[in-house]
């Protein structure tokens, strides 16, 4: 079993979860790495993942972070859990702690109303939809981003219900998703400008999917789609929180999400050194292993360093989130460091691995195509750094105006 830097006052309950959790994987959802039920890109189809979340159903383990009266662990707590629930690029999607869906139900859990939960929140804490967060929009149309504010796709009442039209792009898992949460700047004078949450039950026939791009990473059913709606009706007790709110909620969901991302992905990493390693030290070449040389032992130390560096950075922001304050600029430095440093990690390994790091093999080189994949999800490293330029600017002048 692997060991992490996990506060020495975690709690009890959230050791046992993560054995129970660490074991599931290893023993259960590991040999499904190589099950050949795939979509044309490789990722694993609605019938696998259904297969997987019954046996973890069957093991006391789906949705592991949500607890049975419907709260949630701690962020330390869920962190201790969801590093061992990434120990296989299929492991957060048998558990049900696979993005998009465990931010979603975060969101969900925070800020939606009692009928919104029972309508939506039950069906993906139990397991049974997927859902997608359809706020991205296509780049060449001149859409929301990185940047938020320059969300194009609008909405606007109309009489009890509120009318979508817009354009999406990168909607991770819409293709066969059964919950969608749908972002919507409004056109409303009470709303000034703010943008709108809905949550609507999917297939609609007012969404639909364009085009599924073939992308770097393959982990996650439905891919990344462009989707256009054209006058989607939304009942007004499906929105999420209240009007022109939505930029603030975004932020509920995006600092733990790009945090859980680091604990996922960390995960991978863990498995994908344990995998160099054993490979270093069986493989010979010029007489001795090549753990032995020290071009390759120094990789395999530099990956204990940033692996535990990483471990410190998640627990540490985790902490922050626990105070109850948003942390967004603890969350994009640590989605920053973290993010950069499995990057290091993962190519080490494939490096060690020569040949083999870079075939199918071992899922050495999918963690390597995830992670870089991470680097850009859930905002880039440079959109993260500029962010926290603003912040030291902020401070400087506040600290500046103090004085005078």
């Amino acid at each position: 079993m692997m060991t992490d830097m996990a506060p020495p006052n975690l709690s009890q309950r959230a050791r046992e979860i993560g054995e129970a959790v660490e074991r599931f994987v290893r023993e259960t959802v590991v040999p499904y790495e190589s099950d050949p039920r795939r979509d044309h890109h490789g990722a694993p189809t609605d019938e696998l993942m259904h297969e997987m979340r019954g046996k973890a159903r069957e093991a006391g383990v789906l949705t592991p972070h949500i607890l049975d009266d419907g709260s949630h662990l701690t962020q330390v707590e869920t962190a201790h859990v969801l590093i061992r629930s990434g120990l296989s690029p299929l492991g957060p999607l048998a558990l049900n702690t696979a993005a998009p869906d465990e931010g979603n139900m975060y969101l969900l859990g925070h800020v939606g109303s009692d009928h919104l939960k029972d309508k939506f929140l039950r069906r993906m804490v139990a397991g049974e939809a997927r859902s997608a967060f359809f706020m991205t929009e296509p780049a060449e149309d001149g859409g929301a981003g990185s940047d938020p504010s320059m969300m194009q796709t609008t909405c606007r009442r109309d009489g009890n219900h509120w009318i979508v039209d817009g354009k999406k792009a990168f909607i991770t898992g819409a293709d066969g998703a059964g919950v969608g949460i749908v972002m919507a700047k409004s056109e409303e004078p009470d709303s000034a400008g703010g943008a709108c949450m809905f949550l609507v039950d999917l297939p609609d026939p007012a969404i639909r999917i364009e085009h599924v791009p073939n992308t770097i990473d393959n982990s996650m059913p439905g891919g990344h789609a462009t989707v256009s709606i054209n006058g989607l009706r939304v009942p007004a007790d499906q929105m999420l929180g209240e009007a022109g709110e939505g930029f603030k909620y975004a932020q509920v969901r995006l600092s733990p999400a790009r945090l859980s991302h680091c604990m996922r992905w960390l995960g991978g990493c863990i498995r994908a050194n344990e995998i160099a390693s054993d490979y270093a030290c069986r493989r010979q070449a010029f007489g001795k292993p090549l753990v032995d040389h020290e071009g390759v032992g120094f990789m395999l130390a530099e990956n204990l360093i940033d692996i535990k560096q990483a471990e410190l950075m998640i627990y540490w922001c985790a902490s922050v989130l626990d105070t109850g304050d948003l942390g967004t600029a603890e969350s994009s430095m640590t989605k920053v460091a973290v993010s950069e440093a499995l990057m290091r990690i993962a190519d080490r390994c494939v490096q060690v691995m020569g040949g083999t790091g870079v075939t199918d093999k071992t899922i050495v080189e999918q963690i390597f195509r995830e992670v870089r994949a991470f680097r850009i999800y859930d905002g880039p490293t440079e959109v993260h750094k500029w962010s926290l330029a603003k912040k030291v600017k902020r401070e400087w002048r506040a600290a500046n105006e103090a004085r005078d």
